[in-house]
C-alpha cells in the first residue's frame, strides 16, 4: 500500500475498561512510528459512555483527538439515525484522509468506515474477518484466524489483536509496549501523597482491586498479597501503599486488618483519594506494583513500572511479555517462594529504561 497519511481517524469498539483500551496504545505507538508526522484521532463505540476509562484516554500523549458515540445507538431503529449523525460529525470534525477500524466483528465500525469512504472518498483500512466485509473498505487485510496462521500464534494477546488490521500495512509489533505518561494531574497528586505520607522513593504499590461483582472471582486470596507485602518489606524496606477505587476501601481495611495482626510496620490505604488521572500518579509512586488482574495492572505496565500481577485464571490473552512485568497464576495453587524470587528480580529491574521510544 502506498499511503502517507496525514490524519488518521482509528475507530475502535470493545469494552469500556481501562486496560481494554490502553492496551491499543502500542498499536497507537507503531502508527507514530510509521507516520512521524501523522495525528492519531480516536473514535470509542462504547456500551458504556461516560465510563472513568475516557477522561484518562482523552489526554493520552499519543492521540490528538478523543470521541466517543454510545453503541447502542446502532443497534436501535429508533437511534439508527443518530449513530449516522453523530458519526457523521465526528469524521467532518477530523476531517482524517485515511480511517483505520480495528474491529474484526460487528457491523458498527464498518458502517462509520463506510461514512467515510461513501460519503467523504476517505480511503480506509478494515479486516476481512469474514467475506465480504472486506469489500466495504478501500484496503482490507486478511481474518484473525489467517493472522494467526501466518505468524504461527497459539493465543492471541489482546494487545496484539490491533496488529491484525495493520498487518496490511506492513506494521509489525514487534517489542513495542503499550505505555502511558503522568499528567500534570497525575504528577500533583503523586508529589502531594508523597509528602503527605512521608515516603521515600521505597514504595510497594499493591492494587487487591476487582471490586465489581463480575470482577470479584479475579481476586487473588488475601493471604497471597501478605505473603509478598511482608517480604518486600522485611528484605527491601518497600512500604505498601494500598490503592483501588473507593468501593474497595472495604477490602483494603479487611486486608490491613488482617496483615497487622502478624506484623508491624507502617502500611497506607488511599483508596478512594484518587480520580481516575490521579491514579496514574499514585501507580507511579510505586518502585514495585503487586496488582490483581484489573486496570491498574495495565497502567503500571503502560507506566514501565516493575510488575507483579496475580490472576486467577490461566488468562494468557490478558498477560503482558516484557522485561518489566511477571505474570503469576496463583490458582489453586500458589508458589509463594516463586512470587518472593519474583519480588527480587523487579526490584533489580531498571523499568524506564525498558524501551527505547519511551
Amino acid at each position: 500500500m502506498d499511503i502517507n497519511p496525514k490524519n488518521i481517524l482509528m475507530i475502535k469498539g470493545h469494552s469500556a475498561g481501562i486496560g481494554d483500551i490502553l492496551r491499543s496504545s502500542a498499536a497507537w505507538r507503531a502508527l507514530k512510528d510509521r507516520f512521524p508526522n501523522a495525528k492519531l484521532n480516536l473514535l470509542f463505540l462504547s456500551n458504556n459512555p461516560g465510563y472513568p476509562s475516557e477522561k484518562l484516554i482523552a489526554k493520552h500523549h499519543l492521540l490528538d483527538s478523543f470521541y466517543v458515540i454510545d453503541k447502542h445507538y446502532f443497534n436501535s431503529v429508533k437511534l439508527f439515525l443518530k449513530a449516522l449523525k453523530k458519526s457523521d460529525e465526528v469524521i467532518k470534525k477530523v476531517n482524517p484522509d485515511f480511517i483505520i477500524d480495528f474491529e474484526p466483528y460487528g457491523l458498527e465500525s464498518t458502517i462509520v468506515s463506510m461514512i467515510g469512504r461513501f460519503k467523504y472518498g476517505i480511503k480506509t483500512l478494515g479486516i476481512n474477518e469474514v467475506f465480504p466485509r472486506g469489500l466495504l473498505y478501500t484496503f482490507f487485510s486478511d481474518s484473525v484466524r489467517a493472522f494467526k496462521k501466518k505468524y504461527g500464534i497459539d493465543i492471541l494477546n489482546y494487545t496484539d489483536r490491533d496488529f491484525v488490521v495493520l498487518d496490511k500495512l506492513e506494521i509489525k509489533r514487534g517489542n513495542i509496549q503499550i505505555e502511558i505518561k503522568e499528567t500534570p494531574e497525575a504528577k500533583k497528586f503523586r508529589e502531594k501523597i508523597k509528602k503527605e505520607l512521608g515516603l521515600d522513593d521505597n514504595v510497594l504499590i499493591v492494587n487487591i482491586g476487582c471490586g465489581t461483582p463480575d470482577a470479584l472471582p479475579k481476586r487473588p486470596d488475601l493471604k497471597i498479597y501478605e505473603e509478598i507485602v511482608y517480604y518486600a518489606y522485611s528484605k527491601y524496606g518497600l512500604i505498601p501503599v494500598l490503592i483501588g477505587a473507593d468501593f474497595e476501601r472495604q477490602v483494603n481495611q479487611q486486608f490491613i486488618e488482617m496483615y497487622l495482626k502478624k506484623h508491624n510496620h507502617p502500611i497506607f490505604d488511599i483508596a478512594g483519594q484518587t480520580d481516575i488521572l490521579e491514579s496514574v500518579g499514585a501507580i507511579n509512586l510505586g518502585k514495585i506494583v503487586v496488582s490483581s488482574d484489573s486496570g491498574p495492572y495495565h497502567i503500571a505496565v503502560a507506566l514501565r513500572k516493575p510488575t507483579l500481577a496475580l490472576f486467577n485464571f490461566n488468562n494468557q490473552e490478558h498477560f503482558h511479555h516484557n522485561e518489566w512485568t511477571v505474570c503469576r497464576v496463583v490458582k489453586p495453587n500458589p508458589n509463594i517462594q516463586q512470587l518472593k524470587e519474583d519480588i527480587d528480580y523487579l526490584y533489580s529491574v531498571d523499568s524506564f529504561k525498558s524501551h527505547a521510544n519511551f
